[in-house]
């Protein structure tokens, strides 16, 4: 479709940051209790506060807008788990702040927003090819993680569970336990918890009994 129709901010429109805010607000609350499939872009105008010929403007398309607002969330949780990961402390610890993390996630939306986008994607190439990128972000910073764990640790595994395979263990356990909590209820909730506190248990025994080797060689950027 041509841009040119786009409709221009008039002189009385608000500041254009505060503008573009309220929306991407908007329309997280919208993702996070609708779903993508009942997004309308009238409701999030209008919970906004705003003209819906503003979204066009501003955003484009209703992909382009959904984006963002995973991207408005996404960057602040990356540092957040970077943050964690880098901090002093056990990773058992760590894991069990990971929990905390997901719970506020789940309560705050953005675990139904994320799993909103990813549903969409299976039938939507180009939000997709959005998508994608974004979730392997959260993966690499998993993987680093792993990768420092061994490291320091050297636990006494198989040579197949590399960091790669064990991050991918964990990554894709995180994220079929979401799919799974939102539409599982108390049931699969309460499995979850077992699964997790075993996991941090293990953590806590491989901590307990693995050499620990000092870090002199943080991860680097690549």
């Amino acid at each position: 479709m041509a841009t040119a129709s786009r409709t221009r901010p008039s002189a009385s429109e608000p500041d254009v940051g505060d503008t573009k805010s309220r929306i991407l607000d908007a329309a997280f609350r919208c993702l996070a209790t609708s779903g993508y499939a009942a997004l309308s872009v009238r409701e999030i105008a209008k919970d906004a506060g705003v003209n819906h010929a503003l979204i066009n403007y501003h955003f484009g398309t209703k992909d382009r807008l959904v984006i963002a607002v995973l991207d408005e969330a996404n960057q602040e949780l990356l540092v957040r788990q970077k943050q964690m990961y880098t901090a002093p402390g056990g990773f058992a610890a760590k894991w069990a702040q990971a929990r905390r993390f997901y719970e506020n996630d789940i309560a705050s939306g953005f675990v139904r927003v994320q799993a909103e986008l990813y549903a969409a994607s299976l039938s939507n190439p180009e939000l997709r090819a959005q998508f994608l990128p974004r979730i392997q972000a959260w993966k690499l910073v998993v993987l680093e993680a792993v990768r420092e764990a061994l490291q320091m640790h050297q636990p006494p595994l198989p040579p197949a569970f590399n960091a790669e395979a064990i991050a991918s263990l964990i990554s894709e356990f995180w994220l079929g336990m979401e799919f799974a909590r939102l539409i599982g209820g108390p049931t699969e909730q309460a499995r979850h918890t077992q699964a997790l506190d075993a996991i941090e248990q293990m953590l806590v025994t491989l901590e307990a009994t693995s050499p620990r080797t000092p870090r002199t060689h943080r991860n680097r950027a690549r």
